[in-house]
């Protein structure tokens, strides 16, 4: 091949990366920055489109029952934090620094939550200590009755850290799984006892993994929907203001005021994460030397107890909503029946919104996990256009610091306006896919970006020497070589479509419900026990994915990471 055509398909070559760079960049800012504007200026305008300034703060703060949700949630998300942060903590420092036994068993229990929607876990506490509860009966009068008021803080609480506290068991995974031997043979080198290096080694090498994991646990608490929805009773917080303001009253500019609100300690612990993260990456030097476990008796048998009692509850809990939705009168018959899955005489309106969840939920998946991974190679790989590329990654991880509910609430604004081209997706399926697609995006991006930087650069530069087009090295070595980490990002996506209320309860027509939202709607009216029958439909769904994905890709994970460790 001559010189002269190999620069002619270079040129070719930079010219449509170029175009497809800014494609990506237009799209992302039409998703995600054209909405949030929409929904900012909201905020500031009244409803005759006239400037208000902070007229809508005001009126927000000088509400006595507004404010009292404000200090609500804070108070809601701080007991929350504190509670989900501890409890992550000593289960990840037990399956990481102890010799217990069951290890790969207690960590895939702990991901459990993770695959149900959060009104499950309000669900199953109503059926442990709600008025007919398990618990409150005494077993049904087998044993001695209490009293418990679950619906208000207390429930929304106890229902929160089942939330969160995978969340932050994964994060303090990954802090405690990196630590530098040296520094504990020092510290018992000078007569350090286990307390103080636990104190002057083991809590200072976290700090940042422990930083970031109270900021999500925080902003998750602080803007979820589902869980206060479900045992929330009278005692309203910011998320369900914002649904009784939109739905409830119409009161578009209110819901705009409090979804400003809402998104201030999103905002916050994003920059926080970004901040952590970079000082997290040089906290391990190339001279560490990885923890060495050394077996215990005692210390390994009291973190096995505690581990055994954190699985317990988790299985109680899910155990607790599938018999729920099996039983046929709770709690005065419990003959065992299937009535509760047909849902055609509730407000689940039949199995057809569990359907259109498993459609979106595949939709998302593949789309989601096309463009991600496109635009993660377009930024990562590509060497024109740096400052748009930049505008690119700083957009593709802004959703990351955007509530569900807040997304959702933006594209109410922006995409069911007259004016908008885009009108027409409104009340569509497309408009599900897209709000899933920009609520999820950024980890995923993230992940697929990760990926590329262990691909050596030498593919592309070698690829563009001989003149072979960038998108046949795209297809034929790098989405090969990322298989594993594509996969996971389409169960990703999967999964927590199928799961989310907050980005989609304001989305949906009345002729496409979905699942989660069949679940609030069925809970609502009373009909609890379907509800719980719903919720186990989804989890079970999500469990078999998974279980797919882990079997189906366990080879090539192998494969690849043997090629990695070369």
């Amino acid at each position: 091949m001559s010189t002269r055509t190999v620069r002619q398909k270079m040129g070719r070559d930079e010219w449509l990366q170029k175009i497809l760079v800014s494609g990506i960049v237009i799209v992302l800012f039409v998703s995600v920055l054209l909405p949030l504007g929409d929904l900012f200026s909201r905020a500031f305008i009244n409803e005759s489109g006239k400037f208000i300034g902070l007229a809508n703060f005001v009126k927000y703060f000088a509400t006595p029952a507004l404010v009292q949700s404000f200090s609500n949630t804070m108070y809601v998300s701080g007991i929350t934090t504190v509670l989900s942060v501890a409890l992550a903590f000593l289960y990840a420092f037990a399956l990481t620094r102890t010799d217990m036994k069951g290890k790969v068993f207690f960590r895939y229990v702990a991901l459990l939550p993770l695959f149900a929607p959060t009104m499950m876990h309000g669900i199953a506490l109503t059926y442990l200590f709600g008025n007919q509860g398990i618990l409150t009966t005494g077993f049904f009068g087998a044993l001695p009755s209490f009293d418990m008021e679950l619906y208000g803080p207390l429930g929304i609480i106890l229902s929160e850290i089942i939330y969160t506290f995978p969340q932050a068991y994964l994060i303090m995974a990954v802090s405690l799984a990196f630590a530098d031997y040296n520094l504990y043979e020092a510290a018992e080198t000078m007569g350090a006892g286990k307390l103080r290096k636990f104190l002057t080694v083991t809590l200072p090498n976290v700090k940042y993994g422990l930083v970031s994991a109270i900021f999500v646990c925080f902003t998750l608490s602080f803007t979820d929907f589902g869980a206060p929805k479900v045992v929330g009773g009278q005692f309203n917080v910011l998320a369900t203001d914002i649904y009784k303001q939109v739905i409830g009253q119409q009161n578009t500019t209110m819901g705009a005021t409090v979804g400003m609100i809402l998104i201030l300690p999103a905002i916050l612990a994003f920059i926080v994460d970004r901040i952590v993260e970079r000082k997290q990456n040089s906290s391990v030097s190339a001279k560490s030397t990885p923890y060495k476990i050394t077996s215990q008796r005692g210390r390994d048998t009291a973190f096995f107890v505690y581990c055994s009692v954190i699985t317990a509850s988790i299985f109680v809990m899910l155990g607790t909503v599938i018999f729920a939705s099996l039983v046929k009168v709770w709690p005065y018959d419990l003959t065992v029946t299937l009535t509760h899955y047909d849902f055609s005489k509730v407000a689940g309106e039949g199995l057809q919104p569990f359907w259109n969840s498993l459609l979106v939920s595949f939709y998302s998946a593949v789309v989601g996990t096309v463009i991600t991974f496109i635009n993660a190679y377009l930024i990562e790989k590509t060497r024109f256009m740096k400052g748009l590329r930049q505008v690119g990654y700083f957009l593709s991880i802004l959703p990351l610091a955007l509530p569900g509910l807040v997304i959702g609430l933006a594209y109410i604004f922006f995409f069911n306006h007259p004016d908008n081209p885009l009108n027409w997706m409104y009340g569509s399926i497309l408009i599900l896919v897209l709000a899933n697609l920009i609520h999820f995006y950024a980890v995923p991006f993230i992940s697929a970006t990760t990926a590329l930087k262990k691909l050596d650069k030498e593919f592309e530069l070698a690829s563009e020497s001989m003149g072979v087009p960038f998108y046949v090295t795209f297809w034929r070595v790098t989405v090969p070589m990322s298989l594993p980490a594509i996969l996971e990002n389409a169960a990703y996506y999967f999964i927590n479509s199928m799961v989310t209320i907050s980005a989609v309860v304001f989305l949906y027509s009345a002729d496409f419900k979905l699942a989660s939202v069949s679940i609030v709607n069925m809970d609502d009216a009373g009909d609890v026990a379907p509800a719980a029958a719903m919720s186990v439909l989804i989890v079970l769904t999500n469990i078999v994915v998974r279980i797919v994905y882990e079997i189906g890709t366990k080879k090539w994970r192998e494969r690849t990471g043997a090629w990695q460790k070369r």
